[in-house]
This record gives structure tokens, C-alpha cells and sequence, in this order.
């Protein structure tokens, strides 16, 4: 159970943003890799930004996750969601209550990469590269994805090493293990199908109220 699920989120400027913080992810442990180049405002928080990689990427957001860094003073810090299993020496800062700016405003480019980890199970570790602060443009919605390639594996595979053996097991009609997992995954999986056109970016405050309403995640 978060310590934090009755503390209020700090909710993101609704206006249209004048600057937008561009970000590279990339999916370690893929190959080929998937990766997205997205954009979004810079009153955004680090839970929006979580919100914001997760509607990019094509994950489920049915698990923890954590940004793994170092501080001004090179220290590692980690913010995400609190929860009473953390590490005493290594406490988990709530990510919506610390800006973007705070951080990627204060060092200059290029900036060492940021480690987003989600779903601890499987262990999907992604390299999170701050590329540029740049003026928004009035004719444009943010957040928005610029770029990326190939579709996000299927929640729940069994990482980087699982998601190489799916792939090894649909692509082969012969496989015991072919019809199983093919069903599983809705019928047909094209791991190359992905679109930016296609990525619709959810309302990071309606998700916070989600999932840490009495009935949501947590």
C-alpha cells in the first residue's frame, strides 16, 4: 500500500505549455530495439512524464515503476511510488511532487541518461536520454510522440529474455506452443506495427486518481 495514496497531486498548468522537454526512450535488452522520441510540457511532473511514457511505449501501467538518477550532488536518487517495501537507504521520492524542471532545467546538454525501470517482475529496464528544451508550437497538442519504432511486448512476458522467446515461438507454425501464445496475445502479433501517429496520450491526473483511489492500484 503507498504511504502516499491520500496526499493530493500537484496538478500540471492546464493552458497550452510555452516549452516543451524532448525525451529519447529506449528499451534496453531488444533487438531490434524499440524505442520513442517524445515531447511534453515542462509543467509536467515526473508522474506525468511516467503517464506520458507508458501511453508512448504501449504499456498497460499495471505496475510499480521508478526513475533511477543522480542528484545535482551526483548522489542516486529514485522517484516513483512510494511504497512501505522500499529501501530505508534508498527512499522512493513521489514523483508527482517533483517538477521536470527541477532536474533536466538545472544541468546543461547532454545530460547523463535517467533509468526508468517498470514492472519489477519482469524487470523492463528503459534508457531515458533529456535531448532538448525547446519552444512549444501554438499549432500543436502536447504531449506528443515525434518518432519510434517497433510495438511495445506484451505485458506480463517475462522481460527482455521472454520477449525474445515469444517472438521465437510465434514466428514458428511448428512450435508446440505456437497456437497458445498466439491466443494469448489476441489472435496476431506484428512486433514491427507501430505508428506515432497512433499514440493517444491519457490525462496524467485522471490516471493519479485511478490509481490510488480506495479502489485503484495500491
Amino acid at each position: 500500500m503507498p504511504k502516499t495514496s491520500k496526499e493530493k497531486k500537484a496538478t500540471s498548468a492546464a493552458k497550452a505549455p510555452d516549452v516543451v522537454h524532448q525525451f529519447l526512450i529506449v528499451l534496453t535488452g531488444t533487438d531490434p530495439l524499440v524505442w520513442r522520441r517524445i515531447q511534453v510540457p515542462r509543467t509536467y511532473s515526473f508522474w506525468d512524464l511516467h503517464v506520458a511514457i507508458q501511453d508512448a511505449m504501449g504499456w498497460e501501467d499495471r505496475h510499480l515503476h521508478e526513475f533511477r538518477l543522480l542528484d545535482a550532488r551526483d548522489r542516486p536518487i529514485s522517484i516513483g511510488v512510494p511504497t512501505d517495501m522500499n529501501d530505508a537507504d534508498r527512499p522512493v521520492t513521489p514523483g508527482w511532487k517533483i517538477p521536470l524542471a527541477e532536474i533536466f532545467e538545472s544541468r546543461s546538454l547532454p545530460a547523463l541518461p535517467v533509468s526508468y525501470a517498470y514492472d519489477f517482475g519482469d524487470d523492463w529496464s528503459h534508457v531515458l536520454v533529456h535531448e532538448a528544451i525547446e519552444p512549444a508550437k501554438a499549432s500543436l497538442k502536447y504531449p506528443r510522440c515525434l518518432a519510434g519504432a517497433r510495438r511495445c511486448p506484451p505485458e506480463d512476458c517475462g522481460g527482455a529474455h521472454g520477449y525474445q522467446e515469444f517472438l521465437k515461438v510465434i514466428a514458428n507454425r511448428k512450435h508446440p506452443e505456437h497456437a497458445s501464445m498466439l491466443k494469448w496475445v489476441g489472435g496476431a502479433f506484428d512486433p514491427n506495427d507501430f505508428s506515432p501517429a497512433r499514440v493517444a496520450f491519457d490525462d496524467p491526473q485522471k490516471r493519479w486518481t485511478t490509481a490510488f483511489r480506495p479502489s485503484g492500484r495500491g
